[in-house]
């Protein structure tokens, strides 16, 4: 089994690591420690499994794992967290990941976890599930889940702190397409300020506080 491990943490590298060639004989980690090495370990080899940071340094392992699952469609990624958000795991299984397990539960669930996922069946602990299913039946608002392609790349420009120039450049729009993708969202998300946008980004798992 060939796996790949991206944390931004050498010392749970490590750990995971060892625990997972403990206990599945054959098993080969290799590991990465950000989105460049993960992408270029992805271009050169073909994996089983993809256990994936969601806080992953400055880079969210969100956006991350929606690049990996519309490159790579037959990517099975596993994220993993030591905070346990709700609506962040929502947003993670709604982009394809085939699991979530926290940093905080005991061994076996990471186990049980890569040999569900490995067999092609999605794994979520009890408790998890069922508050992800309470979660949905009461979401309603400012859902990332309902933009376009288009509209959430311009909005994670703005939540980057990008102007309207920088965005139009990077996405080859002009910017009068981007002011009325900004006028949209708005309305569409309810938001009034830039700082809002920032705020729904990290909310919603795209962007990570760095303390």
């Amino acid at each position: 089994m060939d796996i790949l491990l991206v944390d931004d943490h050498a010392i749970v590298r490590e750990g995971f690591s060892a625990l997972l060639t403990s206990v599945f004989e054959g098993a080969v980690v290799t590991n990465a420690k950000n989105a460049q090495q993960a992408t270029s370990e992805l271009r050169a080899k073909q994996f089983d499994l993809i256990i994936l940071d969601i806080n992953l340094g400055t880079t969210s392992g969100l956006t991350l794992a929606d690049y990996i699952i519309q490159r790579w469609e037959l990517a099975k990624v596993l994220m993993f967290s030591m905070f346990d958000d709700i609506s962040i795991i929502d947003r993670a299984m709604k982009l394809g990941a085939m699991g979530y397990v926290s940093k905080q539960s005991e061994p076996d669930v990471l186990i049980n976890a890569v040999t569900s996922i490995v067999k092609g069946r999605r794994y979520l602990e009890h408790s998890t599930a069922i508050e992800l299913a309470t979660f949905n039946l009461s979401q309603s608002g400012s859902n990332l889940n309902e933009l376009t392609q288009r509209e959430l790349d311009i909005f994670l420009g703005i939540a980057n702190g990008q102007c309207r120039k920088q965005i139009a450049s990077n996405l080859n729009i002009s910017e009068k397409t981007v002011s009325n993708v900004m006028t949209q969202l708005k309305n569409k998300l309810d938001l009034k300020t830039n700082a809002e946008f920032v705020h729904l980004a990290i909310k919603q798992g795209y962007l990570k506080i760095v303390s």
